[in-house]
């Protein structure tokens, strides 16, 4: 007996029982499906959050007071009561960051890995109107012009402010397109006057579309010079952070060092307890890479228990062929039937079940990764197709030799005897 003789009488077996099929097939489709799926949810929700990481710059560091306090102070760093901030241990004096701390972060022969240092405030309460429209801006952000590159904050339309214009502490201003929206509409914004806080800005710039990071619109913000932000807005205060670009990906770590090296004298750090904290994105990238893997494995190996209970699906039901089918068995023996083409049939039909329930599962889960699933765009992954599909075919095989050899080993005269 040939092969496809074998698949002609495999296809004839499943066909004499469409629904006990179906229903084997529906357990292998839901295990397929899910790995994928699940996968593929994994795969989203990991590369949205590095997006989001990487709309940082992933040679960032991010330098904010590890302590709440007031914000008086000019721009030497005028110390303030503070508490512990999270740290461990007592602290008696705390300094807030100040505008001296930037600029001593800037020193090359100091801070030979640092490329570029932005001191930043933040107008709280800041109300923009243009005419008859006004918005309240979530982020007012008063910095330095490198400030665009170090947080990847490119411009679509007009231009960002310049040194010169943070020298003169002049009031432009560049928009952030949720802000655009909201005060302009289709007007086009570039070198119109807005009022905030019932100060004139004029637009020079609108940033390019950022997208929502969880909870906050990453497209609701403005960024002014931070002289013009500090005169009419926040006050000659503290800084509420200061945002330092390394020169490269591979000098992010020795540039927190040296960052360190620097605030802690300044500061007169002699403990473990800064009166700072340091955002390291490529750190934070790598732990957060790290978490999802870790996640998508745990999604899929949960899912592949699906998988094995389709198996034992495939089992029962070719047990229960078997033992319906006994004296057919017996009558193709008897008329000269090979051990092997019993075996050969048995098998086929347990791998056509898996792989008809395989390829339906792959179909599934491609559709599935067409819609958003709890607020995240699944990433369909081809090696969990493959290896998905490649499991459940092995599952046929595993789980359907056990019913094949026994129906295989069956003696002719007994399985013609069978009732």
């Amino acid at each position: 007996m040939n092969q496809i003789e074998i698949l002609r009488f495999a296809l004839r077996g499943l066909l004499a029982n469409k629904m006990r099929s179906a229903l084997t097939t529906l357990g292998i489709l839901i295990g397929v499906a899910a790995v994928i799926l699940l996968v593929a949810v994994g795969e989203g929700s990991s590369q949205s959050i590095q997006q989001n990481i990487q709309r940082l710059g992933a040679n960032t560091l991010t330098i904010s007071p590890s302590f709440s306090g007031g914000g008086g102070g000019g721009g030497g760093g005028m110390r303030a009561p503070g508490g512990t901030g999270g740290n461990t241990g007592p602290r008696t004096q705390a300094r807030q960051l100040s505008l001296a701390d930037a600029e001593a972060l800037t020193d090359r022969t100091l801070a030979p890995s640092v490329r570029s240092v932005s001191p930043v405030v933040n107008a709280s309460s800041s109300t923009a109107a243009y005419g008859a429209a006004s918005h309240a801006i979530s982020q007012f952000v008063g910095t330095y012009p490198s400030y665009f590159e170090a947080v990847n904050k490119p411009v679509a339309r007009g231009t960002y402010f310049f040194n010169d214009d943070v020298l003169a502490a002049r009031k432009v201003v560049v928009l952030g397109r949720t802000v655009v929206e909201e005060l302009f509409g289709a007007v086009d914004p570039i070198g119109k006057q807005i009022s905030v806080s019932g100060v004139p800005f004029t637009v020079v710039g609108v940033l390019k579309e950022a997208g929502s990071t969880g909870m906050q619109d990453a497209d609701d913000v403005a960024i002014a010079p931070l002289p013009a932000v500090q005169q009419s807005l926040s006050g000659f205060g503290s800084l509420g952070q200061i945002v330092v670009q390394a020169t490269g990906a591979e000098t992010t770590t020795s540039a927190q060092a040296e960052v360190t090296a620097i605030l802690n004298q300044r500061h007169g750090i002699t403990n473990n307890n800064p009166d700072y904290r340091i955002l390291n994105q490529a750190t934070l990238q790598e732990t957060v890479s790290e978490a999802t893997g870790t996640f998508t494995v745990l999604l899929a190996a949960v899912a592949a228990i699906s998988l094995l209970v389709g198996g034992i699906g495939i089992t029962n039901i070719m047990l229960v062929t078997v033992t319906e089918r006994t004296r057919e068995i017996g009558i193709r023996k008897a008329i000269g039937a090979p051990r092997s083409a019993i075996l050969g049939q048995f098998l086929m039909e347990a791998t056509l079940l898996s792989l008809v329930g395989g390829l339906s599962g792959v179909l599934v889960a491609f559709v599935g990764t067409r819609f958003t699933i709890a607020g995240i765009e699944p990433v369909l992954v081809p090696s969990s197709v493959v290896l998905a599909l490649g499991v459940s075919l092995g599952i046929g095989l595993f789980f359907g030799s056990y019913p094949a050899n026994r129906a295989a080993k069956l003696r002719p005269i007994q399985a013609l005897r069978h009732e």
